[in-house]
């Protein structure tokens, strides 16, 4: 049984998903594992490094693959027919390959849909790269903000410590949180779910209370709240980011637009100097205005927009990756051999399509949608051109 690792193309994508430790115990237990030469550059791994525990270095990982690890999907044309492919796969946002992997009978396991229990703690790779995330915008916070973060006393005079506020206290912000603690700033931090008060208050941050109800959902993860709910959440609020130096937003949720948890009026009235990181921009922004992968100016501040942050520290999110990526193939390794079953819920919930299916629930709706929709303007377009056509007759006559 052949495990590729692949060199991985998109832009800005500095990560690997096996590295070295993790890919010695999957060699112990039988696999042969092939990795794209290269593949590991990004996030400083040589290719010395994996023939060094037993992987093969080629150009070309691909044939005689049975499991294809990445961080980013692999184009379905490269796939060998019948194979399995771990990474992240954002489906829905990718319903034309998940028709071709249907058709070419690939097995899809998607790393952000581990479901969120204990047993699959190991495997959750949404919070090993948040966590990445979260200590990056601290340091872009701390990095861009031109003051220091420390209260500093001298015989010169003393200089006060920044005030730093994280909106959104899951897996990024408490990260973000417990980073932009040690570096002496005074944090506070806010989010709607009823348990991230206790967790931020143990992290030495003060936790803000706008004396709203509490929205708690599935999977750890906020309720999606009213617009009503939204702006009256935004007015309360705009005290608390008007007097902070520095402004770091983390709310998101995968698969779903990141909420808007800041205008652009909230922004303006932030002192000269002031940072906003904003770790959602790449689903949407939590503040308005934000643009992935830019800096803008807005009022006195600067909008720095996130993407793809964990791979802006490509050496220990690849770490953390591989090693859940490693515990996900571990489940599903049967006799030396990767055969995984179906009916364990961890797998079941991670898995995409299978067996010329799609076996994702709201990925199949969405499938079924964008088609019924195609249909429907095919049809439309062919009633238009045989109306020209009949039109074009009469005239001729």
């Amino acid at each position: 049984m052949r495990i590729a690792v692949t060199r991985e193309t998109l832009p800005g994508e500095a990560r690997v998903a096996l590295v070295p430790e993790a890919i010695a115990p999957l060699v112990a237990a039988g696999y042969d594992v092939a990795v794209a030469a290269g593949a590991g550059l990004g996030a400083l791994v040589p290719d010395e490094a994996y023939a060094r525990v037993g992987a093969v270095v080629i150009d070309n990982p691909y044939p005689e693959a049975s499991v294809v690890a990445s961080v980013q999907p692999v184009a379905p044309e490269l796939l060998p027919p019948g194979s399995a492919t771990i990474s992240f796969f954002p489906a829905t946002a990718r319903l034309d390959d998940v028709a071709k992997r249907r058709d070419r009978r690939i097995t899809t396991f998607a790393m952000e849909l581990v479901p969120r229990i204990s047993r699959a703690q190991s495997m959750d790779a949404l919070s090993s790269q948040s966590m990445v995330g979260g200590y990056r915008a601290a340091i872009v916070a701390a990095s861009r903000l031109r003051q220091f973060f420390p209260l500093s006393m001298t015989a010169a005079g003393t200089i006060p410590p920044a005030q730093v506020l994280v909106l959104g206290a899951g897996v990024a912000g408490l990260q973000a949180i417990a980073t932009c603690k040690r570096l002496g700033a005074v944090v506070r931090g806010y989010d709607v779910r009823a348990a991230a008060a206790e967790e931020i208050r143990s992290l030495g941050a003060l936790a803000v209370d706008l004396e709203l109800p509490t929205l708690e959902g599935a999977g750890g993860y906020a309720r999606e709240m009213s617009e009503e709910r939204s702006a009256r959440q935004r007015d309360l609020l705009t005290p608390y980011v008007a007097a902070a130096d520095a402004l770091i937003t983390t709310a998101a949720v995968p698969g779903r637009q990141a909420p808007v948890l800041v205008t652009r009026p909230m922004v303006e009235q932030m002192k000269p100097g002031s940072i906003v990181v904003d770790l959602a921009a790449d689903s949407g922004g939590n503040v308005e205005g934000v643009v992935p992968g830019q800096v803008v100016s807005v009022g006195h501040a600067q909008l720095w927009g996130g993407f793809n942050v964990p791979s802006q520290l490509p050496a220990p999110a690849s770490r953390l990756y591989a090693q859940n990526v490693r515990s996900v193939i571990a489940l599903m390794t049967r006799d030396q051999a990767f055969a995984p079953d179906f009916d364990d819920e961890i797998v079941a919930a991670m898995c995409v399509t299978r067996a010329g299916q799609v076996t994702h629930e709201a990925t199949a709706a969405a499938l079924r949608q964008a088609q019924d929709t195609e249909a429907a303007l095919r049809q439309a377009q062919g009633t238009e051109a045989a109306l020209r056509r009949a039109e074009s007759a009469e005239v001729a006559e």
